[in-house]
């Protein structure tokens, strides 16, 4: 490696909390080991049932089937709201991360009641959209866009307020976070009133900087975004004519988008893509608030959530949210 590609320090908290884990954390993901890893992730990542996500009366929780895009299977949406609150609520809906290629709808939940539902009296759907390879571009995305305009649509049953939608996701749901927005604005379909872009995987061509500086290093490295991007996009995979849905990065126009809240870590293989997306959209005309938290890793609130970078990021998010759900209530009279 050459000295203009060292990578930037760990912040110490999440460097020691990394090196607990061991090095099979950083075990990339690759053709060959994709299916196994897959069924290990599906055996191990946690399911709650809609009882413990209900936390002994807590929250409301629904498994709701939805019906897909045209042709295509029914959508499982994950609904959730803190019991009793009055509506319409604002709604999260948001998508889990996993390269595409891993994670549920159930096992994000928790958190986000924990950390968003109960605080900013919101409700929250996740979306369990199909995974790659067995499903390819753009079946994953089809599945966020046929459930958003099914919640839209029948926001009065679910107490939510359809002109207070925020569109939310992490790594992968990041990405397709990012292109739901610019699908619905090119569909005429649901206003989103902003998009939390946590971490986005943006772009499938992995030719940035960071992705070669973090080669290796992060827990998220090129080798693991090759196969993930492979496994959605098949032998789309790199070609000039991708569209922008696929890989947001390739997106020329940015205008006319909700506002965007999009962090990254400054030792991540998506800095680089991440940054150049809020700059973008600050080139489009739009609006934008980056954050590039120093020192940090892939998933590095996830892997240390105690750490003094995790929650300053968990504040950040949480004031753009209350700010930017704020505004919508202002504009809208609620």
């Amino acid at each position: 490696m050459t000295g203009s590609a060292v990578p930037p320090p760990f912040d110490p908290e999440l460097r020691g909390a990394l090196a607990a884990l061991g090095e099979a954390v950083r075990e990339p993901y690759t053709p060959e080991n994709l299916v196994a890893r897959q069924e290990r992730d599906a055996a191990t990542r946690p399911r709650p049932t809609v009882l413990e996500l209900r936390a002994d009366g807590r929250f409301d929780v629904e498994e709701l089937s939805v019906p897909g895009a045209p042709g295509g299977p029914e959508v499982t949406l994950v609904s959730a709201r803190p019991a009793g609150a009055a509506g319409p609520l604002p709604l999260l809906y948001y998508l889990h991360g996993g390269g595409m290629i891993m994670g549920n709808a159930w096992s994000v939940v928790p958190h986000l009641l924990r950390t968003w539902a109960t605080t900013l009296e919101l409700a929250v759907i996740s979306v369990e959209y199909r995974l790659a390879p067995r499903t390819r571009y753009p079946g994953p995305l089809e599945d966020c866009y046929a459930g958003l305009v099914w919640a839209a649509g029948n926001a009065a049953g679910l107490g939510i307020d359809p002109e207070r939608i925020v569109l939310g996701g992490k790594s992968a749901g990041g990405g397709l976070t990012a292109a739901l927005a610019l699908l619905t604005r090119d569909r005429g379909g649901p206003a989103p009133i902003g998009q939390l872009l946590l971490s986005p995987m943006l772009d499938d061509r992995g030719d940035t900087f960071s992705s070669h500086q973090m080669a290796g290093v992060d827990t998220w490295d090129r080798t693991s975004n090759a196969t993930a991007w492979q496994a959605l996009l098949g032998d789309r995979h790199g070609t000039r004519d991708l569209p922008p849905y696929a890989a947001p990065a390739r997106a020329t126009d940015l205008s006319g988008l909700p506002p965007a809240y999009v962090e990254v870590g400054s030792a991540e293989t998506f800095r680089d893509e991440c940054v150049a997306y809020a700059d973008a959209i600050w080139r489009s005309g739009g609006a934008a608030e980056l954050h590039v938290w120093p020192g940090a890793f892939h998933g590095f609130d996830t892997v240390a959530s105690w750490a003094a970078l995790s929650q300053d990021a968990r504040e950040a998010r949480t004031r753009w949210l209350r700010r930017v759900l704020r505004t919508a209530a202002g504009e809208s009279g609620a």
